[in-house]
Parts: C-alpha cells; sequence; structure tokens
C-alpha cells in the first residue's frame, strides 16, 4: 500500500482523510491481483484510446429495494394497510405527485422523470441489474456481462490520462453484493471500475512525502526515487515497470485528488449537499452518505465517466415508514441539490442521474410495519443527460401490484442512459471471449418518450 501522509479529517463514513488518501487503497475491483499498474497493462494491451465526449453517468443505487408506493406512486385509493402513512404532495409538474418526503425533487420535477412502471428485476439482493441492466447467470461461462462503466472505459476510453473512465464510490457493506462496484464481465481486469479505498496494491509507504508538497513534483519524484532505492535492496520493486510507474502518477494526480476531496467545497455548497447524517437504519448496508453524492458531481466534472454509489439500505422488512422518512427525507436533499448544481454549472444536460434500487416492497404492509420484497414492479428516478424532463412514465393497479400501463423493462433504462452518452445501442456490438459480437443489452431502443 502506497501511503501519502496528511492531515487527518474525517469523512462522513469514519474514514479519516489520511486513511483515504492510502493510495494502495486506489484499486480496482474485487479481483485479487487488479490493481492499477495491471489495470494500464491490460489497457495498453486492449488498445483504449481516448476520447472527447464528456458526457456522463451517476448511478445511484438504492440498496435492498426501496418501496415504491412510498415514493414516487403513493397508492391513496388503497386500504391503509396497502397504502401506508404517507400523502402525495403536488410537484411544479401539474397532474405529477409524489411522496410527501420529498419536498425538494417535488419542487423541480419539470428536471425529473419518475418512472413508476420498471419490470424485469430478477428479485435477487445486489445491484447487478441496475449495473448492467442484465440477470448475472447470462453469458456467466465466458465472464458474465459487464457493467455501464466498464463498457464505457472500453468503447470510449479516459477523457484524460490521469482520470480513470469508471469510479465506484461505495463502500464495502457487511452484505458485500450492495456494495459491488459493477463488473467488467468479459472485457476482462482491464475495464474494472476504479474503487477509492479498496485492496489490490503492495504495502508501500512513500515516505517524507506529505498531500501539502504533492504539488512540487521535484519533491515527489526525489521521494519515488528514495522508495526504488529502499524497494530494491529488499527486491519488491523487481520488474517495475513504465506501466506501475504510470500508476504512481495516476493516484497523485491532483485532478483526481482533488476530484476525491469535497473539503475543496465551500461551507455553502456542503450544506446544500448535507452530510445525511445520523446514519440510521445502516445495518448490513450503505451510510446515506450525502458526500458521496457531492464527491459524484466533482468526479464526472474531473472527467470521470461513470460515477456508481449505494445509498443507504433500504430493505424494510420492519419500521418501513420510519426508514423512508431518514432515508427520503437526505435523498431529497441530496439528489435535488446535484440536480441543481450539475444545473448551474451547465452539466446536466451531459450527465444522466439514476436512482433505483433492484426491486419494489409488497403492497400489503406486515405485522412489523414492513414490506417485503417483492419483484413484480419497482421505480426509478432519472434527470439531466438531453432528457424530455417532466414526466411521469407508467402506472400499477390500484393496489401496486402490477404494471398496468407503459412497463418499462430495466433494461430500457439502462439502454436510454446509453443513448444519452452517445452510444448508439441499436447497433454497438462488443466481441466477447469467443469472439462473438455482443449487443449492450436486448432491449435496444431507448425509451421512447425520454429520447
Amino acid at each position: 500500500m502506497l501511503t501519502i501522509l496528511g492531515k487527518s479529517t474525517k469523512y462522513c463514513d469514519g474514514i479519516s482523510r489520511r486513511g483515504f488518501m492510502k493510495i494502495g487503497g486506489f484499486a480496482m475491483g474485487a479481483a485479487g491481483g487488479v490493481n492499477l499498474a495491471n489495470l494500464m497493462r491490460a489497457e495498453a494491451v486492449a488498445g483504449a484510446s481516448p476520447a472527447g465526449s464528456q458526457k456522463a453517468i451517476i448511478n445511484i443505487f438504492l440498496a435492498g429495494g426501496p418501496p415504491h408506493q412510498d415514493m414516487w406512486d403513493i397508492k391513496t385509493e388503497a386500504p391503509r394497510e396497502i397504502r401506508g402513512e404517507f400523502s402525495p404532495i403536488d410537484t411544479n409538474v401539474a397532474g405529477i405527485q409524489i411522496g410527501e418526503c420529498f419536498p425538494k425533487l417535488a419542487a423541480i420535477m419539470d428536471r425529473l422523470v419518475v418512472v413508476r412502471s420498471v419490470v424485469g428485476c430478477e428479485g435477487a439482493h445486489d445491484g447487478f441489474q441496475c449495473l448492467t441492466g442484465w440477470d448475472r447467470r447470462n453469458i456467466q461461462s465466458i465472464g458474465g456481462r459487464p457493467a455501464l462503466g466498464s463498457v464505457l472505459g472500453k468503447l470510449l476510453g479516459p477523457t484524460d490520462p490521469g482520470i480513470p473512465a469508471s469510479v465506484a464510490l461505495a463502500e464495502k457493506t457487511a452484505h458485500l453484493p450492495w456494495s459491488e462496484p459493477g463488473p467488467s464481465g468479459f472485457l476482462g481486469a482491464a475495464y474494472q471500475p476504479f474503487r477509492p479505498n479498496g485492496n489490490g496494491m503492495e504495502d508501500l509507504t512513500l515516505n517524507g512525502v506529505t498531500l501539502d508538497r504533492l504539488g512540487d513534483r521535484r519533491s515527489l519524484l526525489q521521494g519515488l526515487d528514495q522508495l526504488k532505492r529502499s524497494s530494491d535492496a529488499s527486491g519488491t520493486m523487481a520488474g517495475m515497470d513504465s506501466f506501475t510507474e504510470a500508476a504512481f502518477g495516476v493516484l497523485t494526480s491532483s485532478r483526481l485528488a482533488e476530484a476525491l476531496d469535497i473539503s475543496k467545497e465551500s461551507p455553502e455548497m456542503r450544506a446544500r449537499y448535507g452530510d445525511g447524517k445520523p446514519f440510521k437504519y445502516q445495518y448490513d448496508g450503505a451510510p446515506t452518505c450525502n458526500e458521496q453524492i457531492l464527491m459524484a458531481r466533482r468526479l464526472v466534472e474531473a472527467g470521470v465517466r461513470s460515477v456508481t454509489l449505494s445509498y443507504g439500505r433500504w430493505d424494510s422488512h420492519g419500521q418501513n415508514f420510519d426508514l423512508v422518512r431518514d432515508h427520503g427525507s437526505k435523498l431529497d436533499q441530496g439528489v435535488s441539490a446535484l440536480v441543481l448544481d450539475l444545473e448551474e454549472r451547465g452539466m446536466l444536460k451531459d450527465v444522466t442521474i439514476l436512482v433505483w434500487g433492484e426491486f419494489g416492497r409488497t403492497p400489503r404492509v406486515n405485522d412489523g410495519a414492513g414490506r417485503d420484497h417483492w419483484p413484480q414492479v419497482s421505480c426509478a428516478l432519472m434527470a439531466g443527460g438531453g432528457m424530455r424532463t417532466g414526466q411521469a412514465i407508467g402506472a400499477t393497479n390500484r393496489l401496486g401490484e402490477y404494471a398496468t400501463a407503459r412497463p418499462v423493462h430495466m433494461q430500457e433504462v439502462i439502454g436510454t442512459a446509453y443513448h444519452n452518452l452517445g452510444i448508439d445501442v441499436m447497433n454497438t456490438t462488443l466481441s466477447d471471449p469467443t469472439g462473438r459480437p455482443q449487443f449492450l443489452v436486448d432491449l435496444r431502443e431507448p425509451m421512447r418518450e425520454l429520447v
């Protein structure tokens, strides 16, 4: 692990700034032995080329399965044991109402799309479908389907040599599938997403170089020379090549370090997003870390094409309504701030925002005031990307059991994201290890209402 010492400041997840800047933790993916140097070697072999597009996606995964009927699809005509405790509120788009926990989003509904009829959920308790559009079992024998971020890395490459194409911000959760970064699938390790605070690099310390001196390239190079000399004596640096040198360069680049450092933001901007604290109902899931939403904006502004994060733990088998009040109000603040922030920076038309989970929740409230798993129908919130916003798409029946109008398959949502990113999903294919062309999604036409 390459550690650059610096001032200690606590992030919302309890990790100190010093710990956060342990560069060895900036590893690629969860596969053993996959680190930045290996990634760069593989990318060179694969021939990844830079591209000029600045379009990006921020995919906010609501791990555990958010309750559609308590968020964007309040069932006012259903019995209380179905409808629950929340009332609908008007939005700034006539005729569209959403749940009372989301007043800030209601005020900017003209910039948003709610999808009330998401279908095709496999029912697995993970983010695989929200990251790829596919069932995990599909072509698993040849590596499986790659996530959207990995596809962008393959097709478009990084926007800058010092900026990864795809970044996964989700901290490790006790239920590991809720923080998976998105697989590279059959594309291979070269296209694993970049994971701050991951594992994978050797335990090396760059002694004598602090964060305050990163701008001094001479001091950095001197430190690297010292590192080489001390490591060569023990044989650790044997075989170090230009890719490893480049890995150090990327990991210590000012653009990446600054993008990951929200202390660069004004107190007013940080207050606008909030920090999502106190973290409640987290259990084995992710915290409601609004600072990661702000960090996502900083990353796409720096040139990252795909940012994913896991927000909260929505598996509400008990205390569903208390959980939604807590998680929902924090999500309302963070996502509304993100949308308006991107708009003010002139970036909203180029950045697609997805907010969704792996499935919905049961219409009937159980004896523990909770809702159980319900893959029959789910929901999504979308924004940006040049889409025609100010819409509520689809509908469910009176009890919220199944889609009655315009069912939207999960692949259509992913296909629309690809379209927004400038990729022709109707015709674009990737070659799998057998040489066979594979389309990015089966349902290849983007949502006609939005494009």
